[in-house]
């Protein structure tokens, strides 16, 4: 019964970071999209809206089917907890990349003011973010995760500064009001996407160790 309940939550864990990838490279297309102004490759973002979740939902339930019959406890009952965990956040990246990508058609009929500002980098940093929270959970490298709290910070920073950019672009003329909105907006969905990864490192280490620590 052990080595049953064990094999499934390994295969729960490897769908779960399947789920995680799937919503990350929906981020990886609609950022490429939006510094591309590929409509195309957008709208098969956001085609990808109920796949994910049909993921959620499905390991959802294969997580309260394994607590329900097997009553785990100690390390076992945190990888299950750390599993929820991980495809919530992987479901609100997912669905920040179809935000995203939403607004590619609003910004495809005139060039990007100032190359998009810091936003191309800023992107680059938080898929980064996300790819280490999604390693250290599959591979339990809590190593991967050890500077989250600082690159938080480079992440937070870097939106305050596209949204004085973008304040900046507005005041001096007022036809960049619409896109210049849009590019802060896409800065607090990157923000967004950084927490969650955050979250998502909170949680292995807590699944690693057994203690709560607070990434901010």
């Amino acid at each position: 019964m052990a080595e049953k309940f064990h094999t499934e939550l390994s295969e729960l864990r490897k769908e779960a970071v399947e789920m995680a990838h799937f919503g990350r490279s929906m981020l990886r297309d609609a950022v490429d999209a939006l510094i591309r102004q590929d409509e195309d490759l957008a709208v098969s973002v956001v085609d990808r809206k109920e796949e994910i979740h049909k993921m959620e939902v499905r390991l959802e339930e294969r997580c309260y089917q394994l607590i329900a019959l097997n009553q785990p406890m100690a390390k076992d009952m945190r990888i299950i907890a750390c599993t929820l965990k991980v495809i919530t956040a992987s479901l609100r990246i997912g669905r920040y990349g179809k935000v995203i990508a939403n607004i590619v058609r609003d910004l495809s009929d005139n060039p990007h003011i100032a190359n998009l500002m810091s936003l191309p980098h800023m992107a680059e940093l938080v898929i980064d973010m996300v790819d280490d929270a999604i390693e250290a959970y599959d591979t339990d490298n809590l190593r991967l995760i050890e500077a989250f709290t600082q690159r938080d910070d480079t992440i937070d920073a870097l939106r305050h500064s596209i949204f004085r950019q973008g304040i900046t672009y507005m005041m001096e003329d007022p036809r960049t009001i619409s896109r210049c909105t849009h590019y802060i907006m896409v800065a607090r969905y990157l923000e967004r996407c950084a927490d969650h990864a955050c979250k998502i490192a909170e949680n292995v280490q807590y699944m690693e160790t057994g203690e709560r620590v607070e990434i901010h």
